[in-house]
């Protein structure tokens, strides 16, 4: 088995299982052996800061949030990575053309200028609700956007990014979409977590389960699909592993000899 110091976690459908919408008892356990192995363990999120949930017991070294758009540990920032201004009001205009409401991430906050189903549906996962602003405009004109999440199907990503230059669409849900910095996404935030902390590329490994998580398995040396991952993912993948219901991850670092 390589020598692996860092691992890096999805965690909506990695470590937390969609259908229970919580952590296995197993995947806590698996956590906390790492770190006492002294292998250094890190979310890796498309999630805002303040909704990655609170794991009893466990404490990450390195946050990766926003799919790599901000990246932090508990000393400083690592990668701060913000939309352009330009994009963030093309994309508004252009969500708002197919009749999209739209929610931009900041660091410490979200706002929304409205919601629908999909959207609506989509801060369900996190178990919060749409937070729309009075002051929408103001804040999209004036604040560091690092990602905009959008309701939407897959037959609209083209309308939704029309002329925005250098922004990306990435999506683990079909009925959903973070729109990030072109240059940005998990793959680059890996490569900048791993410089400082002094790893090379085949020291970490990485598990995840939906398509915004292919360059980040792409950009380790042992990427790992859950069993319930989608099959892109699975495809470019190095091994799969078992569901998180059924604690994939668990059973993938025990046989490993990791823990």
């Amino acid at each position: 088995m390589k020598n692996i110091r860092m691992i890096f976690f999805d965690i909506d459908g990695t470590l937390i299982d969609i259908g229970k919408k919580q952590i296995s008892e197993k995947t806590l356990e698996a956590l906390k052996k790492l770190k006492e192995n002294g292998i250094k363990i890190c979310i890796a999120t498309g999630r805002a800061p303040m909704l990655v949930p609170d794991f009893p017991g466990v404490e990450f070294d390195a946050f990766l949030t926003y799919n790599g758009s901000y990246c932090y540990d508990k000393y400083q920032d690592i990668f701060s990575n913000p939309l352009k201004k330009e994009d963030v009001s093309v994309i508004i205009r252009n969500a708002a053309d197919i009749g999209r409401p739209v929610s931009l991430a900041m660091k410490h906050r979200l706002a929304a200028n409205g919601t629908d189903q999909d959207l609506s549906d989509y801060y369900s996962i996190a178990g919060i609700e749409v937070q729309i602003a009075e002051n929408f405009d103001a804040i999209a004109e004036n604040e560091e956007i690092y990602q905009i999440m959008v309701g939407c199907r897959r037959c609209e990503h083209f309308l939704l990014m029309k002329n925005a230059e250098r922004a990306r669409l990435t999506a683990w849900w079909d009925r959903a979409a973070d729109i990030i910095p072109s240059d940005g996404g998990k793959g680059t935030a890996v490569g900048k977590i791993l410089k400082r902390y002094g790893f090379t590329k085949d020291e970490a490994a990485a598990f995840g389960d939906g398509n915004n998580d292919i360059d980040m398995l792409q950009a380790v040396g042992t990427g790992i699909a859950m069993g319930n991952a989608s099959q892109a993912l699975r495809d470019a993948a190095d091994e799969i592993c078992d569901t998180a219901a059924n604690d994939g991850i668990y059973f993938w670092c025990k046989n490993r000899g990791l823990i």
